[in-house]
């Protein structure tokens, strides 16, 4: 995630439309429309989300209703709640975050194994640093529990 902030949306703001950015975005308020970005979008823990957030890296700490589409990276802190599918080159999910939804990760950025996974609740336990899903995968996924 790149350090350098271009806009910031703060708690106590409410916008009902879509957002664009040529940069890096901080949503901290309340968002009912898609947030895209070229740079990065962090979603703080008070953010919620309904729509599809599109960016370059996706940090969460908030909740996000919708679907998630991240050319490098999608990064789920431990308090994230995300209800949507997901869709990136890596994912880093922490202890404790809720996510229902279908993933699709790919490191080498092409055209999807066929390689599938079906699970009800997946297993938290696991060594990230290794991890690696090629394929699709459908997912209610509650880590800590």
């Amino acid at each position: 995630m790149t350090n350098e902030l271009q806009s910031v949306i703060t708690a106590e703001v409410e916008i009902k439309g879509s957002i664009k950015s040529a940069g890096t975005v901080r949503m901290d308020g309340k968002l009912d429309g898609d947030l895209t970005c070229v740079g990065d979008a962090i979603i703080g823990k008070t953010a919620t989300i309904k729509g599809t957030v599109s960016a370059n890296s996706i940090s969460i700490e908030g909740a996000i209703n919708g679907t998630l589409l991240a050319k490098d990276k999608i990064e789920m802190k431990s308090t994230a709640r995300v209800n949507g599918d997901i869709k990136s080159k890596r994912l880093s999910v922490e202890d404790g975050v809720t996510f229902i939804g279908k993933s699709e990760v790919n490191p080498a950025g092409g055209p999807a194994a066929t390689a599938k996974t079906e699970s009800a609740f997946g297993d938290s336990r696991y060594d990230e640093s290794k991890a690696a899903l090629l394929g699709k995968s459908s997912v209610a996924y509650m880590a800590g529990t």
